[in-house]
Parts: structure tokens; sequence; C-alpha cells
């Protein structure tokens, strides 16, 4: 094998920087490229006069048939303003729109009747929340109200059948006593007379009658607490039913958008502006055009 020598080969970071730095043009001029036909083909179309008037229209009657999600509306009411201003002024900002004093002041005063309506309805909702945390409390005391409730009835029907219980026992033990009794008279037991026998079963009928007269007044005691403690609970939880009705109604209320009639309003009367302003300058170069004739 001759011997034969070798190529000097260019560092390699430097190979590697040449062919990112060509890329890198290369990426660069179509980027250019790009930026520069998008930026002609935006050159192309204008918006017309006719275009941005029905553009804005129909806008605006979009936006006052636009309906609010959820609450609070008050957010909702203050970005929705902001779209307004933002059609208006595009319409105003156009080349071939010219706006005259009468539409400024036609178009302020809409929207100033507007504000202050959204601002009074977003006051009132403030206001309105504020007052609802007071549900949460009256919930939590109406909750408190039933746990009591039920824990003295718990306790009342414990003792209840702790006592019916104690009166069934008695009276079973002397159902016994007379049943013993009774076979002591129809049979023959020395040391035992009859007499003290019929004087032995007068002594438990009487026992017998006391227990049971004991036992209805223990049912009938009861059902009279009972009907006390029922009494007692409604009238402590029936101011405070009353005051969860009444938040609720107001969280009812919080959560139905009350602003729509008035949005849809204030665009219909934007939208007779904006119409009016159309109709005038329509007029105007109508009548230009003429006085232009030979």
């Amino acid at each position: 094998m001759g011997y034969q020598p070798r190529r000097k080969s260019s560092p390699k970071g430097v190979i590697h920087e040449y062919k990112k730095s060509l890329h890198e043009k290369s990426k660069k001029r179509k980027h250019i490229r790009k930026l520069a036909g998008r930026s002609i083909q935006e050159e192309k179309h204008i918006t017309t006069e006719k275009e941005i008037s029905e553009g804005t229209l129909k806008r605006l009657h979009v936006l006052g048939s636009q309906k609010f999600g959820s609450s609070p509306f008050n957010e909702h009411c203050d970005r929705w303003l902001i779209d307004v201003a933002i059609v208006l002024s595009e319409f105003e900002s156009h080349p071939d729109i010219s706006i005259d004093d009468q539409y400024v002041i036609k178009r302020s005063q809409a929207l100033a009747v507007i504000k202050k309506q959204l601002e009074e309805r977003s006051k009132k909702e403030a206001s309105l929340n504020q007052e609802l945390t007071n549900l949460t409390y009256y919930k939590s005391r109406l909750k408190q109200i039933n746990s009591e409730y039920a824990t003295i009835m718990a306790e009342l029907k414990k003792r209840k059948n702790r006592e019916i219980k104690r009166l069934n026992n008695d009276i079973e033990k002397l159902n016994k006593e007379q049943e013993k009794i009774i076979r002591l008279k129809t049979g023959f037991f020395r040391g035992i007379s009859r007499k003290d026998k019929e004087q032995k079963e007068i002594e438990i009928g009487q026992k017998l009658n006391d227990k049971q007269r004991e036992l209805e007044l223990i049912v009938l005691t009861f059902s009279v607490e009972q009907k006390k403690l029922r009494e007692k609970h409604e009238i402590s939880r029936e101011p405070v039913l009353e005051q969860i009705k009444k938040y609720q109604k107001i969280y009812k209320n919080l959560e139905t958008d009350d602003s729509l009639e008035e949005r849809w309003f204030a665009c219909e009367n934007l939208i007779d502006v904006v119409n009016s302003f159309l109709q005038r300058k329509a007029t105007s170069q109508s009548s230009g055009s003429t006085k232009n004739l030979p």
C-alpha cells in the first residue's frame, strides 16, 4: 500500500455553525416572503362604507340579543360596554365615515343611558350579594334547630319506652300472681284460708288497675310532651324559614339576567342613531351631486 496524505478538514464546530447560519437565513427569507404575501393579500381588500355600515348594524343587533350566562352579571356588563364601544369606534374611524355632531350627541346620550342603568344594576347586585351571606347563616341556624329538636325528641321517646317497659313488666308480674291466686282458690292448700285468698286476689286486682292507669297516664303525658315539643320546634324555626325564603328569592333574582331588555333597547337606539346618520349622509351626498350637475 502506498502512502496517502490525510486531507485536512475544518473543525467540526465551524461546519456546524456555518450550516446553522444558512438554515436560519433561509428560514428568515421564507418568513419575510410569507409576511410580504400576507401584506399584499390584506391590501387587496379594503372595507367599503357599505360593508362597515352593515357590519356595525349586525354586530349591534347581536350585542343587543346577547345573554349572560351566570352571576355576577356586573362583570359581563363591563365587557359588554367595551364591546359596544369597540364596534362604534371601528365604524367611526373608517376613512369613508365622517360622523357629524348630531350623531355624536345621539350616540353619547344612548351610551350614557345604558351605562347608568347597568351601573345601578351592578350596585344592586353587589348589595344583594352581600345580603346573601345571611342565607348561609339561616340555613345553618335551621339545621341547628332541627338537630336540637331531633335530639330532645329521641331522648323523650327513650324515656317513654323505658317507662312503658317498666310498667308492662310490673303488669306481667301481677298477672302471674293473679293466675297463681286463682289456682289457689280452685285447689286445696293447707295454711291458707279462703278469706285470705280472696283478699290477696283483691289486692292484686287493685295493683293491676293502678298499674294500668299509670301506663295510660304515662302514654298520655308523653303524647302531651311530644305535642308541646313539636309546637315549640315550629315556633322556633318559622322565622328562620321565612328568612331563608326571602334570601332564596334574592338568590333566584341574582341568577336571572334582568339587564337583557335594557341592553336590547340600548342597541336598538344605537342602530337608529347609525341609520339616521347614514340617511343624512346619503341625502347630503345626493344633494351635492345634484348641485354639481350643469
